[in-house]
């Protein structure tokens, strides 16, 4: 079965991400635990978001050009978060903090949209 490219890519990302949030912000509700454990078990979290992110890069560039896989990371990075430390971390989403994400998906659609038919 091919599933599309951009598909395929998004999926990966989105699942590297998941991973990639846990390992960096998952242990700010334990912060009793000693420092060495919490890096090591990032560590190993990461691992996961590693076998992830790469083939979600390989499989994707080509069709995305780098500029527009970095974009699609970013904010599939920043949705994520969002939702993570809401319901993980129990932090509200405040007006300014949804206005700079617009900002940022504003510049997403910069970068994917084509000005004059120039090709990516």
């Amino acid at each position: 079965m091919n599933l599309p490219v951009p598909f395929v890519t998004v999926g990966l990302l989105i699942l590297s991400n998941l991973f990639m949030t846990v390992a960096w912000y998952g242990h700010l509700k334990f912060k009793t635990a000693p420092l060495i454990t919490v890096v090591l078990i990032s560590w190993g979290i990461a691992f996961f978001e590693y076998l992830l992110q790469v083939p979600a890069n390989r499989f994707g560039y080509g069709y995305f050009s780098a500029a527009q896989l970095k974009t699609i990371q970013e904010v599939i990075s920043l949705s994520v978060f969002v939702l993570f430390s809401w319901l993980w971390l129990g932090e509200k989403l405040t007006w300014n903090i949804a206005l700079g994400f617009g900002f940022i998906c504003f510049g997403a659609f910069l970068i994917f949209h084509r000005f004059g038919g120039a090709a990516h």
